[in-house]
């Protein structure tokens, strides 16, 4: 299945465009020939990956809100999208714990109003929204996770996008029922990830652009949970999910209506103090600074996804190891910052690179 034919000339809406994950995937899209429409809040200053990719000029871009359901709805039916790729989101667990209420709102709501707009979208389209591989009730058993698995969340953030599972699969179950798919013509799927890391990404509480601002400036990098599990992804890796189940959903809409984990082989989970000495060992200098004192938000020790069912349902497997994540992430960022080289060049680089091991 070639991706790049499965996507060129189709309409694609993709809701928060602006953001990391959301540029990366406008511009490879654009660069396989599709024709984007984006809507997204600008960009936080700061943390402007989109402008410095050109992204204006990438696509349709509209900055409005995701609450607001009315100006999407009519976005949407405007556009007459082929597909729809859902990112828009409070995305921050610390920030959750700030504005709960409000990350309720973007998170779940929001979803529900996307849902909604294509209730009453004619013709065929296919969904895939996005949500987090934060979604599963956490016992800490250190078992992956499966996709079958009790949802829940304990932060504000990770209980907002379980809840938005649970309306994803009531809007399939109620509205757009793969074995009605006849009648509605909308397939729709959930893609859970996480712990993406790669270029570009300079949003507050995060740690690799936490890590880079302290080592451009010569500072100790801080690290809240040093010795929490995570499984380590770049970007293009759960980006390239998505674009092949949107792709699989396009051939057999009914048969690809359901629910995926992205992420990496089990070997690349690692604790969070060695992604850190390892991206500091890649910039080659700095130093750490544990900071695990932080008693107001609780975090995982242990997470981890199973990923079986992608790699066998879908033409998909992760391709980079940890150190190869690691080099294309501290690659990027030393080329930009230290270089001062082009951001969109940086990131076609990635994505060439990267669709050279397929």
């Amino acid at each position: 299945m070639s991706i790049r034919e499965s996507f060129k000339g189709r309409k694609v809406f993709l809701t928060g465009h602006t953001g990391f994950k959301g540029s990366w995937m406008l511009a490879w899209l654009h660069d396989m020939g599709a024709t984007v429409k984006g809507y997204a809040l600008a960009p936080e200053p700061g943390n402007d990956l989109f402008h410095a990719i050109g992204g204006d000029s990438l696509c349709e871009s509209v900055i409005a809100d995701i609450r607001d359901a009315h100006r999407l709805r009519d976005e949407i039916l405007s556009f007459r999208p082929d597909v729809v790729f859902h990112m828009a989101a409070q995305p921050l667990v610390r920030l959750s714990y700030e504005i709960p209420a409000e990350t309720f709102d973007v998170n779940t709501q929001g979803t529900a109003h996307l849902l909604d707009a294509l209730r009453h979208l004619e013709g065929p389209c296919t969904a895939v929204m996005i949500t987090t591989d934060k979604v599963y009730e956490n016992n800490e058993r250190g078992i992956p996770f499966r996709e079958e698995d009790r949802l829940c969340g304990h932060d504000p953030y990770s209980a907002s996008k379980a809840a938005a599972e649970i309306v994803i699969d009531s809007y399939r179950k109620s509205f757009f029922p793969p074995e009605r798919y006849d009648t509605h013509l909308k397939s729709v799927s959930a893609a859970r990830a996480g712990n993406v890391i790669g270029g570009g990404d300079m949003a507050r509480d995060r740690i690799i652009p936490d890590i880079v601002r302290a080592l451009s400036a010569g500072q100790p990098a801080g690290i809240r949970n040093p010795r929490s599990i995570r499984p380590w992804e770049h970007v293009l890796e759960p980006l390239h999910g998505y674009l092949v189940l949107a792709a699989m959903q396009l051939q057999d809409p009914a048969g690809f209506a359901d629910a995926f984990n992205f992420g990496p082989h089990p070997e690349n989970a690692f604790e969070v103090g060695r992604l850190a000495e390892r991206m500091i060992e890649a910039w080659g200098s700095g130093s750490l600074q544990d900071l695990s004192g932080d008693t107001v938000m609780k975090e995982a020790g242990t997470l981890q996804l199973d990923i079986s069912k992608a790699m066998a349902r879908l033409p998909w497997k992760p391709k980079l190891s940890f150190e190869d994540t690691v080099t294309f992430t501290i690659r990027w960022y030393r080329d930009r910052v230290v270089h001062g080289m082009d951001a969109h060049e940086l990131m076609m680089r990635d994505i060439l690179d990267f669709e050279a091991r397929y």
